[in-house]
């Protein structure tokens, strides 16, 4: 094991419903959708039209500003609908299903001969290539820079998240692949973090090729961010690729068959659900069939993946194209009565990161949290709340103030290539005075973009 890390800064949120370790399959959803706002700052161009026939694979969409960069069709059928926005903004791709899933003849590849420009093309021309992103700046990777090192993160601590160990048996050998296939895209390491509670038993502990790190923490000890500050931190004019543990495998299987398969495993997690438990299915299908029937309360938030960075959806909507989890927690837009359930109450069943309530004696407890904010936007003062929960060597007020007031060299003083809107999601939970964090750390990261790169 190359490096032990424990991190002491951290919150873990302990929700009610964690999915049971059961997995169900799912039939074909009967539409896809393919959503350009799932990749943030993408323009795209339209390389289908309406009423098209598609086999799995076939581009959709390409980047307009880099259009190497393609991304394609995990069905195959008839392109449904290319639904526009404000300012005729491509909001998603929706896809009919056929009956039939038809691909193109599988291609066959032998990856010892092929050098690390070879499997870029590949991963390009597939439309693989978006499964890459890249820190700083935290969006699609660019293939014209070299990575110092690639990271992949073998856990998730976020709330209710999927235990990847479990979600991707039977697929050891497409993950050897994928490591096998993006170990030849840098001259650096391939460093796969794994959590120190991970079994012996576990086939992350087995795979090749990588350099493997244990880390030890609360959340958000499972984000890629907080691994590569601890590992390999990033300069100004370095890049990371990251890629998701299911990616990778999604990868391998493509070396492996020649084909695009993008079947993943996903935890439908939530104190709402009735039947919590892992889902078979092929990523942005329609969630309908695995939450009609399944949810207790009507007036409940849908969350395409975790509580704290996913995106609100409705019954009927589809699954994030980089997400491995759906929630499903209480709206929280009823009003709580100020001496029971409000601020004056005695708190038996909140959760709060201080001493404020009875049930810090608890520390095992779970909770039935909802979306409530409990109370408005307040002015953004110093309360130290910030930096209990932030495991960076990095001062997070003062870099969010800089975010917020565009100063440009005081972000890059103070970390900004280091991070993403997700590294933030605690700091956003804790934070008394209501400011959406998250918005603020990808406006800055836009703007460093824009200026500085």
């Amino acid at each position: 094991m190359s490096k032990m890390i424990n991190t002491r800064k951290g919150l873990d949120i302990r929700l009610l419903g964690g999915a049971d370790k059961v997995i169900s399959d799912l039939p074909l959803s009967s539409t896809v959708s393919l959503s350009p706002i799932d990749f943030h700052g993408l323009t795209p161009k339209m390389l289908v039209k309406e009423g098209q026939n598609v086999n799995v694979g076939d581009v959709v969409f390409c980047d307009k500003y880099n259009n190497v960069i393609k991304f394609v069709t995990p069905a195959s059928g008839k392109v449904l609908s290319i639904v526009r926005g404000e300012k005729r903004r491509i909001l998603e791709v929706l896809i009919e299903t056929s009956e039939e899933q038809s691909h193109p003849s599988p291609k066959s590849f032998d990856l010892s001969t092929l050098s690390g420009d070879d499997i870029k093309q590949v991963m390009l021309d597939s439309g693989l290539w978006p499964f890459i992103k890249q820190r700083p700046l935290a969006v699609i990777a660019d293939p014209k820079n070299q990575p110092k090192s690639i990271f992949i993160s073998a856990f998730d601590s976020s709330p209710l998240a999927p235990d990847f160990d479990f979600s991707m048996q039977g697929q050891t050998e497409d993950f050897q692949i994928g490591i096998n296939a993006l170990a030849k895209l840098t001259d650096g390491d391939v460093n796969l973090t794994i959590s120190s509670s991970t079994p012996s038993t576990s086939f992350f502990n087995n795979v090749k090729g990588v350099k493997k790190h244990k880390i030890k923490g609360k959340h958000p000890a499972g984000n890629v961010g907080t691994q590569i500050h601890h590992i390999d931190p990033i300069n100004k004019g370095d890049f990371i690729w990251t890629v998701n543990a299911q990616d990778v495998a999604i990868i391998g299987r493509f070396f492996q068959k020649g084909f695009f398969d993008a079947k993943k495993v996903i935890a439908l997690a939530g104190s709402e659900v009735k039947s919590p438990r892992y889902y078979r299915l092929l990523m942005c299908s329609n969630l309908s069939k695995m939450l009609e029937g399944n949810i207790e309360e009507e007036n409940s938030r849908i969350i395409s993946g975790n509580a704290l960075t996913g995106d609100k959806k409705k019954v009927d909507a589809y699954l994030g194209f980089y997400h491995n989890q759906v929630t499903v927690l209480p709206e929280g837009d009823n009003y709580k009565f100020f001496l029971t359930k409000g601020w004056l109450g005695p708190g038996f069943g909140a959760f709060s990161n201080s001493r404020l309530y009875p049930t810090f004696l608890m520390p095992n407890k779970k909770y039935r949290l909802d979306t409530n904010t409990n109370g408005e936007q307040r002015a953004f003062v110093v309360t130290g709340e910030l930096e209990k929960v932030f495991p960076f060597d990095i001062l997070p007020m003062h870099l969010i103030k800089a975010a917020i007031t565009k100063d440009i060299d005081g972000m890059e003083n103070l970390g900004i290539y280091e991070v993403a809107p997700e590294d933030f999601a605690l700091c956003e939970f804790v934070c008394t005075t209501k400011i959406n964090i998250q918005e603020k750390i990808r406006e800055g990261l836009d703007l460093i973009q824009k200026e500085c790169m």
